[in-house]
């Protein structure tokens, strides 16, 4: 699962360079994925949004035994 988690980060992570930012996979525990977003996106306000309506809902549609994305920080 982890490969398919970083092979779906992979196909994300242009969107977030376009606007300053990246995502860096940290590890996965029981479904649930550990994210760190870097760049703009470590700061920016709507960072939360990006996690969960973004990331999270792109990979819990792709890998069903994904539970959640949760912020490494």
């Amino acid at each position: 699962m982890e490969a398919k988690v970083k092979q779906m980060l992979d196909k994300i992570r242009p969107m977030l360079q376009a606007d300053g930012g990246d995502v860096e996979f940290v590890a996965i525990e029981d479904g649930v994925v550990k994210v760190r977003l870097k760049g703009a996106c470590a700061g920016c306000p709507m960072s939360q949004m990006t996690l969960k309506q973004g990331i999270e809902k792109l990979l819990k549609k792709e890998i069903p035994e994904v539970k959640s994305v949760e912020s490494a920080d």
